[in-house]
């Protein structure tokens, strides 16, 4: 392996490259990975439709990185269609509408300095660290073509808008005020275009592009980023809230009050209203989910499916299963009838809807779905997280243990989860209960567990 694999192998994550831009990941890489994309596409019999879609968010290395992306696949022979400025969702649309393998410039939620590429292949099938992108990365040196390919550009987001709004029947939310903080990301672009088009009454926060996100870091998981959101809805007397990150292809939902929603509480909402609209479906929901998720499927009659985290796994599962829908705690929410993709603006209109389908607001119907006190995510750093999780399961004594993803634990008054990340030295925790009292147990055991280990 040359330098050049050496450096491209350094920015792959699981399910993406990503880097600093013009640091770790450069023009030379992104060329170098326009090329091995192009030759894995077209050797692989991947290249569907005959051409490769790119999109591209609003960070400022976006532009110059996405044209040394095309220029290493026009190399290859291969035509590009350039939808220029795009959510991921949209350019899973792209994708899933055209049959044809996809590449979006994004760094997702990472601060503006970072830079990256998110790969599908044809109909927006996800790829991994596991399943294409050491492949592609190996045939990132592949000489070039004896006919270089074509580069057309199209706009993509009035058929987007219409995909989305074909998903979703948003009519009871027409009257209603929703407040977005668009966090001068790509939700500024899909937002106004789709909420528009819905009649629906919008306040749009930080809606101009900027890819130096000059107002907070577009990367609403983090609390302090929402706060700005909580504020504006509150004082706007908005009837609800959505925020972006900086890609929009995650949402996360204000109440009317000012505060956040989980995205348990969420992936329940939107589960209640897609088995409304086609009853007795699978849906799958990740582990660390609020075990109301589990609760609220059966209740209206759908089939809960558990899956361990990660999007190309639950895409993988949906495929599997046939389930309609599936639902992360980190906010990602896959569609069947959207190619399996994930996309923020469409769970937002979802969870909303069923909302004002049932006459009440957000911060009034939310309770229903939120019967139990979490700890939310708890990280330690550990000098080794493979022997760390054998070590609590091995301690657990008493506690029913599942191995699905890291180490599950249920004590009957608490229950979570302790697994590795996939690109730190942690493990994260976290607990959930029937109340503080055994909340607060819960933590401590798992605490002293992983501290033993130390």
């Amino acid at each position: 392996m040359g330098d050049l694999g050496k450096e491209l192998h350094a920015i792959c994550t699981k399910y993406d490259i990503r880097g600093i831009a013009d640091a770790t990941f450069t023009e030379r890489h992104a060329r170098a990975l326009g090329n091995g994309f192009a030759a894995w596409c077209t050797k692989s019999g991947r290249i569907g439709a005959g051409y490769i879609v790119v999109g591209r968010d609003c960070r400022v290395s976006g532009a110059r990185l996405s044209e040394a992306f095309i220029e290493g696949v026009l190399d290859q022979g291969c035509d590009v269609v350039d939808i220029g400025l795009a959510s991921t969702d949209m350019l899973y649309a792209a994708s899933g509408q055209s049959h044809t393998p996809g590449a979006m410039i994004t760094a997702s939620h990472n601060p503006a300095q970072y830079n990256g590429i998110k790969l599908t292949g044809p109909g927006a099938a996800p790829l991994s660290r596991e399943y294409g992108i050491r492949e592609i990365i190996a045939a990132a040196g592949t000489p070039r073509a004896a006919q270089r390919g074509r580069k057309r550009t199209e706009s993509w987001l009035e058929r987007f808008v219409e995909l989305v709004l074909t998903s979703v029947d948003t009519r009871k939310l027409q009257g209603k005020v929703v407040a977005v903080d668009a966090a001068n990301g790509m939700g500024a672009l899909i937002a106004p275009a789709v909420l528009e088009a819905a009649g629906i009454k919008h306040r749009i926060l930080y809606g101009e592009l900027d890819g130096t996100f000059p107002n907070h870091p577009a990367n609403p998981l983090e609390a302090e980023n929402l706060r700005d959101l909580q504020a504006y809805v509150v004082g706007e007397q908005a009837w609800a809230g959505i925020a972006f990150d900086g890609d929009a292809d995650r949402a996360f939902l204000v109440d009317g009050h000012g505060v956040g929603v989980s995205g348990s509480t969420t992936t329940s909402l939107v589960a209640e209203g897609i088995l409304r609209r086609t009853p007795g479906e699978r849906v799958l929901y990740n582990l660390i989910c609020s075990r109301a998720v589990r609760e609220t499927i059966e209740a209206c009659g759908g089939t809960p499916i558990r899956t361990p985290v990660g999007h190309s796994i639950i895409k993988r599962i949906m495929a599997e299963t046939g389930a309609v829908f599936g639902g992360e705690h980190s906010a990602h929410y896959y569609f069947r009838d959207f190619w399996r993709a994930d996309s923020g603006i469409m769970a937002a209109l979802y969870a909303l809807t069923i909302v004002a389908a049932h006459e009440s607001d957000l911060a009034t119907m939310r309770g229903r779905y939120e019967p139990y006190v979490a700890s939310g995510e708890i990280n330690h750093k550990v000098a080794d997280t493979a022997a760390t999780l054998a070590h609590v399961e091995h301690v657990a004594v008493g506690i029913t243990t599942d191995l699905l993803d890291g180490v599950s634990l249920d004590a009957g008054k608490w229950w979570g989860n302790v697994r590795r990340s996939n690109t730190e030295p942690f493990v994260r925790v976290n607990i959930e209960a029937v109340d503080a009292g055994a909340l607060a147990e819960g933590i401590a055991d798992v605490n002293a567990m992983i501290l033993a280990k130390r």
